[in-house]
């Protein structure tokens, strides 16, 4: 039954990117925040269809430390999930993604039109200066700015490096940084077909000043915190 509601889900979520993707197309000419809040329509009705179709919820601990102002957020990756869910819990937003995704049919055009952060993963140092000019552009716009530090989806229970490109977009931009822990890959697994039935459970953490703070120092306190938090999580 599992796997026959998944498959359910799968097939009209993606139904679903065609005609969104095209709209975002057309919504070029509206402000950078207004698109992203028409288009979080999408990922506001795959929440909806995920929790109907396969029973699977989220919860929010920490809401209020969501901030009314552009941040930065970094957050745990285990799974697909989130890049949609967030798009339901947070303020206008787009991501730091790797520049390829930008080459799939419908789903990239969107990210591009969205105004994603594509990068070249390969490019060292240039591609910190190309996350700091254009991630210093889009909150401007008036966008958050999402970055998964660990570059990757992990497994739960596991943890990969955290890059220091986020924390290095916050302390040379002076964004405040959300720090956020999940257990989504719990019940949505990298790769994985499945999606298992219960409730997620996404926690937002303080807010971050990062005025004065060096990358690293800043890298440290939010792997510290999110790990941390990923414990107790698991432990719920």
């Amino acid at each position: 039954m599992i796997r026959l509601r998944s498959i359910l889900f799968n097939l009209v979520m993606w139904a679903m990117v065609i005609p969104f993707a095209l709209l975002t197309l057309l919504l070029i000419p509206m402000s950078a925040p207004r698109r992203s809040h028409i288009i979080a329509g999408w990922a506001r009705f795959v929440m909806r269809w995920l929790a109907l179709s396969c029973n699977l919820k989220y919860r929010v601990i920490g809401r209020e430390n969501i901030q009314s102002h552009p941040c930065v957020i970094l957050s745990k990756h285990q799974s697909a999930w989130e890049t949609i869910a967030f798009q339901d819990i947070f303020p206008p937003q787009i991501w730091v993604l790797k520049r390829e995704l930008l080459w799939l049919p419908f789903f990239g055009w969107a990210l591009w039109a969205l105004r994603s952060i594509a990068i070249d993963r390969s490019a060292g140092r240039e591609a910190l200066k190309q996350l700091v000019s254009q991630g210093k552009d889009r909150l401007a716009m008036g966008l958050s700015v999402v970055v998964f530090p660990e570059g990757t989806r992990v497994a739960p229970g596991r943890k990969g490096k955290y890059h220091i490109g986020g924390a290095w977009l916050a302390t040379h931009t002076g964004a405040t940084v959300i720090p956020v822990a999940h257990n989504a890959g719990e019940f949505w697994r990298k790769n994985s077909l499945l999606k298992h039935p219960g409730t997620i459970t996404v926690s937002i953490g303080k807010p971050i000043d990062t005025t004065g703070m060096k990358p690293d120092d800043l890298n440290k306190q939010v792997e510290s915190w999110i790990e941390a938090e990923m414990q107790r999580l698991h432990s719920l």
